[in-house]
């Protein structure tokens, strides 16, 4: 039946679990975090952006997760809702802090990190307070691998990936690694890895391949290694060389767009909820090889935008500027 006049047709919900904080930015590029004369405020945490990201092209998301009972908690709360992520998942913690990140861009472009969390509220959600509800209603089950860190937040991580499954929902997995969070690299790799098996969308930067790999090699004898029976799609980024994509019966590549870039940050969060997105509807594009490098080549646009732009969310695009970027559009930006 065609929707109403008005109204639009009602698409699957992408539920996303995990941390969302605050990262400060600090005014100036290309300094250390000790030389960094202020900072600005930026709502952050991959699962949250990817809610966003989601909400921003048109989709239906809703967020999971703790938050510090205090201004920041509020404010992150607050962004989500105005940007039409669902809250119906997100408890607040009288006892725990708002988790906060100082991140900063060095001059030969990498970032540098340094967290407050002893604890913060995200670390403290329990299986008992899961809304299983909300995440049975999910289409697709979105999480990272910070939320397994310590307890109680990893048996909730746990719990929610299980209730997720049993209720007929596809698991989208994005390790996010960031190993400071972690007691040693070897743990991280454990954990890491300790629910791999389970997801049925994976996504890696180059980076994290390595760093689960072993190898220093970014090829499709590497990616290969990290394949499992139940995965349907395996995706490696490689900024803005674009990606790789391995599903059971193809394997490719999908170029990237050069542009002028100010801040990576979200540009793989932006990149994951492009592609859940399109993927929550239409789930033959994991058989399809040409509408699957069409989604990944939307994607692409997608996160190549959000490095235009400082801080993660502000930067996430709507669906008709990455359409502008894909038709050639934009100067800047080229294919």
């Amino acid at each position: 039946m065609a929707p109403t006049s008005g109204s639009l047709p009602s698409t699957g919900l992408i539920v996303s679990f995990g941390e969302m904080l605050i990262d400060f930015v600090p005014t100036v590029s290309g300094v250390s975090l000790a030389e960094a004369p202020g900072f600005l405020k930026a709502p952050g945490g991959a699962p949250a952006n990817v809610a966003i990201a989601v909400t921003r092209l048109g989709g239906r998301a809703a967020f999971v997760g703790k938050l510090g009972d205090d201004e920041f908690g509020r404010m992150l709360a607050g962004i989500l809702e105005q940007n039409g992520v669902a809250v119906d998942g997100v408890l607040f913690d009288q006892g725990a802090r708002t988790a906060l990140a100082f991140v900063t861009l060095r001059a030969d472009g990498e970032r540098e990190f340094m967290f407050y969390r002893n604890p913060s509220a995200d670390m403290l959600l329990t299986p008992a307070e899961l809304d299983l509800d909300l995440i049975r209603s999910a289409k697709i089950f979105h999480y990272g691998s910070i939320s397994l860190i310590v307890e109680p937040c990893r048996s909730a991580h746990l719990k929610a990936m299980e209730v997720a499954k049993a209720a007929g929902a596809l698991l989208s997995y994005d390790p996010n690694l960031r190993l400071p969070l972690w007691p040693s690299a070897e743990e991280a790799r454990k954990q890491i890895m300790s629910i791999w098996d389970q997801a049925e969308v994976i996504k890696v930067s180059d980076d994290e391949l390595e760093f689960l790999t072993g190898s220093n090699k970014i090829d499709d004898e590497s990616a290969l290694s990290l394949w499992h029976p139940n995965l349907k799609l395996l995706l490696v980024t490689l900024g803005e060389k674009g990606c790789r994509y391995y599903t059971k019966s193809f394997r490719g590549s999908v170029d990237g767009f050069h542009v002028k870039t100010v801040d990576t940050t979200g540009a793989g969060d932006s990149f994951v909820g492009a592609l859940l997105c399109k993927l929550v509807d239409d789930r033959s594009l994991l058989e399809d090889e040409a509408k699957l490098k069409g989604v990944l080549k939307f994607a692409n646009a997608c996160g190549a935008i959000t490095t235009t732009k400082k801080g993660a969310i502000p930067a996430l695009p709507t669906e008709s500027e990455a359409r502008i970027v894909l038709t050639g559009g934009r100067g800047q930006i080229q294919p």
